[in-house]
């Protein structure tokens, strides 16, 4: 209805709308209150991480059913983390007595560590405290006389041990050792390396340690300078802004009570990136819902109408989008990994909380501080639409004027691209390559090869019968990469004594392997499947495990779930999608450029990765991490752009909708992807190469999807199609 000027009366000006004011300070209200209850939880996330592969495994591995069995040998078996000191200089009696001597001292050493009371150095724990109960501290030389090996044997308690300050007491343990060690090696002429699980254990908590400070602090820094630049104002930014950290904290709260309380699982890996992709949706999302909301401010006067018809506009495909990558990170709960279990619904907490602070508290916030927070452009009430003019119009002329030249060639080199897929080296990675850095214990483990089998200190576990020790023994012995077999007894040799008997329980007994190679490296995991086929032969009841036999089978349900879960995770896309759209063409087409994306990105990151910087490989899960991410972030863009053109070819036909739709969603979409990709580059701050991988793979395809997929091949297709792209809904006549 009009009035006698023409003009809509839905957007003549209307008294202040007190209700709606006050229903607005309630939900500001309501939400920092939940801050303040979620904020502290989230500060404690760190403190319930779990970081060991081993607890991740099926119960159905053959490493877990064997060292289920090793643990019957002793109270102390298979409770250790292997943890060695490395002494590098001229051996002699004398130097060996000397070093022998000073072990003795050590159990007493206490364990320093930063006060949260004092701000200064506390001590009080000793080292005994995590030595395994009753064991002996010796040293013994390496054949070529110019190094010394320690064998410390740290219990596996210390891993999920904390210090009165919330910090891991692996890590402060470990400089404890570092520092003692050091010492003794500087006084004698020796260079010492604390290397071993434990030492790589510490240097990785060491890395994730700065997630709880350097990773969340940049990403912030980066999202709030993108925002500046997107927004040219200086107050509007920080809207958005509060309201991701808003949802951050919500999201990590609820995860600690859930993972406090053994409802699900969180390691350091999943933490860092919970913290990008709750950052980096939620600002998605708010510039969806800004840039909606600016434009109809042009065409109301009442910003309370203006944000309720922004908010019909966005909601749809808010939630389509959130619920997109909630599922997707959901059908993780298939892996047979624990920690890829952990991150589905740790993910889906993050995405659900990005969707739903941004749906509440944000159009609050907008609408309780006014037109003003636009300053200095402030979207005045003249029913103007200024998206339909600048860069994005020109490109929409360009799609219009050659859809079928510019999908073509956007295709082909899309494909191009994929081909390199194909020679992506995702095999695994050893402990020591997963560092970007050389800490000291990734040294340590490559001198340690040296000068003693590569294995030695952390063997590969057989379990036999005890009839079976010769037969098995010689099977092992013969095959390349084992340095020597001995059966667990049941105490340690010593030089000069009676050998001491085998151990044997319950008919049992174990076989230590030491292999030639790094217990962690790639040589070792590819070696179990050939220890495991030699002993099978001889009796399929027996049980090779250890820490190489778990890596082992850590990658081979990796690679289960790559076949598992990318189809499910596909078929999931295509049902929203069609439900979305109306529209099974629409759906299909959409997921078909994803995919494309995909293995584009893919190929890339093999030509990056390998030729310039250089990485050793990839893990065998960043296939499916890489997917999970690109695919249901990179759809998105497409749900973004498609529910706009699917409300433009309803008023005024599909080729001219998929213009318009191009032109308005332009600005707001690659901002959009911009942030998105930033926030996960910021992933490459930590030095671990699967997170740099994942952060690269992940920021260069959502740039890909935004300006390519989404800007160029998806618009010219849907132009080229024409209406029979909504098939079978009416829309396929527009």
């Amino acid at each position: 209805m009009s009035n006698s000027t023409g003009v809509s009366l839905a957007s003549q000006p209307r008294k202040p709308n007190r209700r709606r004011f006050w229903s607005a300070i309630l939900v500001i209200f309501i939400w920092f209150g939940a801050s303040g209850v979620f904020g502290p939880l989230f500060g404690k996330l760190s403190t319930v991480q779990e970081n060991d592969n081993s607890a991740f495994l099926p119960d159905s591995a053959e490493s877990t059913r064997a060292s289920l069995i090793i643990a019957g040998f002793s109270k102390d078996a298979n409770t250790q983390i292997p943890t060695l000191v490395l002494l590098e200089g001229s051996v002699d009696v004398a130097k060996l007595a000397s070093i022998n001597a000073h072990l003795q001292t050590l159990p007493s050493k206490n364990i320093e560590y930063l006060s949260p009371y004092k701000g200064t150095l506390d001590t009080g724990v000793p080292l005994s405290k995590y030595f395994v109960p009753g064991s002996s501290l010796f040293a013994f030389p390496s054949t070529d006389g110019k190094a010394i090996l320690i064998n410390l044997p740290v219990t596996s308690d210390v891993a999920g041990a904390l210090l009165k300050n919330d910090k891991p007491v692996l890590t402060a343990m470990i400089k404890t050792i570092r520092t003692d060690m050091n010492a003794w090696a500087k006084a004698n002429g020796f260079v010492s390396h604390v290397t071993g699980i434990g030492a790589l254990f510490s240097d990785l908590f060491g890395a994730f340690g700065g997630i709880d400070s350097s990773l969340l602090l940049a990403t912030l820094g980066v999202v709030s300078f993108i925002l500046i630049l997107v927004y040219r104002s200086p107050v509007l930014w920080i809207l958005p802004l509060l309201s991701a950290v808003f949802a951050l904290s919500t999201a990590g709260g609820v995860i600690y009570i859930l993972t406090k309380n053994d409802f699900i699982k969180l390691n350091g890996q999943s933490q860092g990136i919970l913290s990008v992709l709750v950052l980096g949706a939620a600002t998605d999302y708010a510039l969806l819902l800004i840039a909606r909301y600016r434009e109809e401010l042009h065409h109301y006067a009442s910003r309370f109408d203006a944000m309720k018809a922004a908010y019909r506009g966005v909601f749809e495909p808010i939630l389509a989008s959130g619920s997109t990558v909630a599922i997707s990170l959901l059908v993780l709960l298939l892996s047979d990994l624990g920690s890829n279990r952990g991150l589905g619904p740790v993910g889906a907490i993050g995405i659900v909380s990005a969707m739903l602070t941004i749906l509440t508290l944000l159009p609050a916030l907008l609408v309780v501080f006014g037109r003003w927070i636009f300053w200095p452009r402030i979207p005045r009430f003249d029913d103007a639409d200024a998206n339909l003019q600048g860069i994005w119009s020109k490109v929409g002329a360009q799609v219009a004027k050659r859809p079928r030249k510019l999908w073509i060639a956007t295709a082909t080199g899309l494909l191009i691209l994929a081909g390199f897929a194909t020679t992506l080296q995702a095999n695994g990675l050893s402990t020591s390559q997963s560092f970007t850095t050389r800490p000291e214990s990734v040294v340590g483990q490559d001198l340690l090869l040296t000068h003693f089998p590569g294995g030695e200190g952390q063997p590969t576990e057989v379990i036999v019968k005890e009839s079976q020790i010769g037969q098995v023994t010689a099977a092992l012995v013969a095959v390349p990469g084992i340095a020597s077999v001995e059966p667990l007894r049941v105490s340690a040799l010593v030089s000069g004594a009676p050998t001491p008997a085998v151990k044997v329980m319950d008919g049992n007994v174990v076989l230590n392997a030491t292999l030639d190679f790094a217990p962690d490296s790639v040589s070792a995991r590819e070696l179990i499947p050939t220890l495991r086929k030699v002993v099978h032969a001889i009796d399929p009841t027996i049980l090779v495990g250890g820490s190489s036999a778990v890596s082992y089978d850590v990658d081979q349900a990796s690679r289960h779930d790559n076949r598992l879960i990318i189809p499910v995770v596909l078929v999931l896309i295509g049902i929203i999608l069609s439900l979305l759209l109306r529209s099974l063409v629409a759906a299909g087409l959409l997921l078909l450029t994803v995919v494309l994306s995909y293995a584009a990105t893919l190929g890339v990151c093999q030509l990056v990765f390998h030729n310039i910087f250089h990485f050793p490989g990839a893990d065998t899960s960043f296939p499916l991490f890489a997917f999970v991410f690109l695919v249901a972030l990179g759809i998105d863009y497409n749900i973004f752009l498609m529910t706009r053109v699917r409300e433009e070819s309803a008023k005024i036909g599909t080729r001219a909708g998929v213009i318009k739709g191009l032109t308005v969603t332009g600005g707001v979409i690659t901002s959009a992807g911009v942030v998105l990709a930033a926030t996960f580059a910021v992933l490459g701050i930590l030095p671990l190469v699967f997170l740099a991988e994942l952060g690269f793979a992940v920021g260069f395809g959502v740039l890909l999807d935004t300006i390519i997929v989404r800007s160029i091949l998806v618009p010219s297709l849907v132009h080229d199609i024409g209406g029979k792209v909504w098939w079978p809904s009416k829309l396929k006549d527009s």
